[in-house]
């Protein structure tokens, strides 16, 4: 029997259900990679917001983890199977555990069905009010949700019936400790990297809907060169850097993201610069670019001001210098394994040290705004960022938070766009 798309039955009943799912899922997933010959951004969007999880969540909620869990792990392996195609790459476990992560955790937010059908389940049996503390079912999807989690995330069925969590909260500490066990378990250069997709807004411009028009779109090599990088996939395959020919390029991109030759660490510096300096002006502020006026000739090749904001903190002129790093720099390696940001927070140190002085006998305030190559923006660019949606919200109808993410969509497209680009030069050069 099935009422409302959900199975009644027993184990052999629902896994036949859920196989005659899957194998219309299949035709979609197939469709998916069909559209990734043409246009691969816009199938990932795909594949993330119609063809992965959302096409299972309502099974997941009302039928047992009990009945279900082990058939939608063939669901997962579809789309694991359709990820890999878009990519062009067999997938290795730790990298599709990744993968399945939320994008404010580093991932893809290709959930696992499997591993999240006991939130689902516990989530909505609690909030529907037919849950009580004999249900062998909720028992059941209790106890597998604990063995999902840390002990101190840990669940009772008292406390959920008492007041039911809503299904993201729950699903946050499944991703939670996946998070952990695969930082644990990773190399010193992947624990960096892993740190610094799992800033927050690192992972904007996963989420963002593709836009050729307002310039939020890769072409399909870009796209798959930049996801095969988010996930630490080999982008280099052994070859030497065409413009450092005693250098063999990492697998994870990192001297082709900061090879200062080629002319893309230039490019990608300019585009964020460009780019802050519209959304300044779309806050009515007055800004210049690459002031250099008033420094003396040994200064004037090292100016402080990218963008020069005319007044900023209570009429005082800001000098905003955008900067670039990598968490993956080896001097800076043993920092960036422990502390998220870090490599932000050096090069914000760095650049005051060089500008302080200059701004202050200009004065003007100096701000730097780091970023890691990830997308983990500085302390003193969130700061920035935040302010400017405050400007931009002023006097419209769009709400600060969405006008934030705005931003950080638009900046980080920006940063990951010229770095598929240089992976990719060094390939083809």
């Amino acid at each position: 029997m099935v009422i409302l798309g959900s199975p009644l039955g027993d184990l052999i009943h629902v896994s036949k259900f859920i196989a005659e799912r899957n194998a219309h899922s299949k035709v979609l997933l197939k469709a998916v990679t069909e559209v990734a010959d043409i246009d691969l951004h816009v199938a990932f969007s795909l594949l993330r917001l119609c063809a992965s999880f959302c096409k299972h969540v309502h099974l997941s909620r009302t039928t047992p983890p009990s009945l279900c869990s082990d058939s939608l792990k063939f669901c997962d392996d579809e789309v694991r199977s359709c990820l890999s195609s878009c990519l062009a790459v067999d997938i290795p476990n730790p990298n599709w555990t990744q993968a399945q992560l939320s994008p404010s955790m580093g991932g893809f937010g290709l959930c696992s069905l499997s591993g999240h059908s006991p939130a689902a389940f516990i989530s909505s049996l609690a909030a529907s009010g037919f849950g009580n503390l004999d249900n062998v079912h909720l028992q059941q999807a209790v106890t597998r949700f604990n063995s999902q989690v840390s002990p101190q995330d840990a669940i009772t069925i008292e406390a959920i019936l008492d007041s039911p969590p809503p299904q993201s909260s729950l699903s946050k500490k499944v991703d939670g400790l996946a998070f952990q066990s695969l930082l644990s378990s990773s190399s010193q250069v992947n624990k960096a990297r892993l740190l610094s997709v799992s800033a927050p807004f690192a992972g904007s411009w996963i989420s963002t809907i593709p836009s050729p028009v307002l310039n939020l779109h890769l072409d399909s090599a870009e796209c798959q060169m930049a996801l095969r990088w988010w996930l630490g996939l080999n982008t280099a395959g052994g070859s030497c850097c065409p413009f450092c020919p005693d250098t063999v390029l990492d697998p994870l991109g990192h001297h082709a993201v900061s090879c200062r030759h080629g002319g893309f660490v230039v490019t990608w510096h300019n585009l964020l610069r460009d780019i802050l300096a519209g959304f300044c002006r779309r806050a009515h502020l007055s800004v210049k670019i690459e002031v250099g006026y008033g420094l003396s000739l040994e200064n004037i090749k090292s100016r402080p001001a990218d963008i020069l904001v005319q007044s900023w903190d209570r009429g005082h002129p800001a000098a905003f210098d955008v900067t670039v790093t990598s968490p993956l720099t080896p001097a800076i390696l043993n920092i960036s394994i422990i502390y998220e940001g870090a490599a932000g927070r050096v090069a914000e140190a760095r650049k005051h040290t060089t500008n302080d002085a200059k701004c202050q006998d200009l004065g003007w305030l100096c701000i730097p705004l780091a970023v890691e190559t990830y997308g983990n923006w500085g302390k003193e660019a969130y700061e920035v960022f935040n302010c400017l949606a405050s400007l931009l919200a002023f006097g419209q109808t769009s709400h600060k938070s969405g006008l934030l993410l705005e931003i950080y969509s638009h900046v980080n497209m920006s940063l990951v766009r010229p770095i598929a680009r240089a992976i990719l030069g060094r390939a083809l050069v």
